[in-house]
């Protein structure tokens, strides 16, 4: 049915402590491989955030995706309300319990209610996404060759240009300072 919605995705990430003062971390994602039980919890919470960030940048949203908080009976959020607008990435990460962390799709009226978010994507709704795949065939067909050269498109922030980075200054260090001596009491 071309109008129907599939169901939002959720992972979940979660650092586990056992009475041997060891910890284990699992993941929703059951093909997954997670590291060996160990008894150096910082490293498993290290590994645990960044399987986190690895599963953010390989999750590509579907702009027909339905909530997974209203899939899951809002359980993340306290208030109720109508699910609607566009699809989110987000992540819900308590520092206070710091051991587990939920990636899901989210409807953009959800997202707010929810605390301890971070909203790490939107989807495009269906018109601007084709929009943007007719611009790259559009892009992808070469110019004749009698067309002037296009200037360089802008860089995206946070992003640098190798040919327009300026010249380093030269490093200046504070001179080193002289050993005041001791006075004799």
């Amino acid at each position: 049915m071309p109008g129907s919605r599939v169901p939002g995705r959720t992972w979940t990430v979660r650092l586990t402590g056992h009475a041997d003062h060891s910890a284990s971390v699992t993941c929703s994602t059951e093909a997954c491989r997670m590291p060996p039980r160990s008894k150096d919890t910082a490293a498993l919470k290290r590994f645990a955030a960044e399987h986190v960030r690895a599963h953010a940048r390989l999750a590509t949203l579907r702009p027909d995706t339905a909530c997974a908080c209203r899939a899951a009976q809002c359980a993340f959020h306290e208030t109720r309300t109508q699910c609607t607008g566009f699809t989110l990435l987000v992540l819900v990460h308590n520092p206070a319990v710091g051991q587990v962390w939920t990636l899901a799709e989210i409807c953009q009226s959800c997202a707010p209610l929810i605390p301890h978010t971070a909203i790490l994507g939107r989807s495009q709704p269906q018109s601007q996404q084709s929009q943007a795949r007719q611009a790259a065939v559009t892009a992808a067909i070469p110019a004749p060759a009698t067309a002037p050269a296009a200037a360089p498109l802008p860089v995206a922030g946070g992003f640098s240009s190798p040919q327009a980075a300026p010249e380093a200054p030269a490093a200046r260090r504070r001179p080193p300072r002289t050993a005041r001596p001791r006075r004799a009491s």
